[in-house]
């Protein structure tokens, strides 16, 4: 209880002196134990920010579902990327993704797939694993292998932010890592600034970092979900910066209890980059 409390002081010090003035919204922030399971490693003030983070997009309600389901479309630089229908387990634990030219990419939690087998499509584990992740964010930040560090205030006292990373072999990908930025006044993740690492040198992919901009949110069955995404140029000095270079939408979402996830024959194995 004495850790506690002096973790809850710590937070609303580090708070206030940022500037005393502006309502921040984090007084919801509240310290707890680092050795409950949650995460790996991260710091009392930051796994707060995590946990407010999932609270105020229901987390809870949402892992309630066994799935979600959603149409969803994607285009760069003004080419259509995706037309698509992605469904999930809450817990990511198993993923579809059917697309309008008959082909489909299924992980079943174990390994990744393409139907029919015939079908080229080498981005098909980062698809699967890269938009289906942008869509759960919110509710994932405290998941095993996650490590979150460098909390702060942006200047202007509007958003909070903080750096996730991962312990290794976490995922296809573990040396990307990510900045996630929220509201102060709902704690609704805003936008995030992220690196790529699928295909490249973590050097190469670090001259190049972008962000998602979380727009829109759509409530369904009471659980916060952004339907508009915009994706931008982003620095540590610049910030978001230039014109949108791509953008997504979400429709038709809708949580499920029965979904089939079983891998058809006519499928063949997508392995891990190398």
């Amino acid at each position: 209880m004495k850790k506690i409390a002096y973790l809850l002081l710590l937070s609303v010090l580090v708070l206030s002196c940022k500037d005393a003035k502006k309502e921040t919204g984090n007084e919801k922030m509240m310290p707890v134990e680092t050795d409950n399971g949650i995460g790996d490693g991260a710091p009392s003030l930051e796994m707060a920010f995590a946990q407010s983070v999932e609270k105020a997009h229901n987390k809870e309600d949402f892992a309630q579902h066994e799935a979600v389901s959603f149409d969803f479309k994607l285009s760069f630089g003004g080419q259509e990327q995706m037309d698509s229908k992605i469904t999930m387990r809450t817990n990511s634990s198993k993923i579809k993704i059917e697309n309008q030219d008959g082909s489909t990419i299924l992980f079943d939690g174990t390994d990744v797939y393409v139907t029919p087998a015939a079908t080229e499509m080498p981005s098909a584990r980062f698809a699967i694993f890269t938009w289906p992740y942008f869509a759960a964010m919110p509710f994932k930040l405290t998941d095993p292998g996650t490590q979150w560090s460098d909390m702060r205030q942006t200047q202007d006292g509007q958003y909070s932010r903080a750096k996730l990373t991962f312990k290794e072999n976490t995922g296809d990908t573990a040396e990307d890592w990510y900045i996630a930025f929220t509201d102060n006044k709902t704690n609704l993740l805003s936008y995030v600034a992220y690196i790529v690492t699928f295909g490249k040198s973590i050097e190469k992919a670090e001259d190049e970092p972008h962000a998602i901009v979380y727009k829109n949110y759509e409530v369904v069955d009471g659980v916060p979900i952004s339907n508009q995404w915009e994706f931008y140029n982003w620095s540590e000095e610049k910030g978001l910066f230039g014109a949108p270079i791509g953008e997504a939408t979400l429709s038709n979402i809708t949580f499920t209890d029965s979904v089939d996830f079983t891998v058809p024959t006519d499928s063949k194995k997508v392995s891990a980059p190398q």
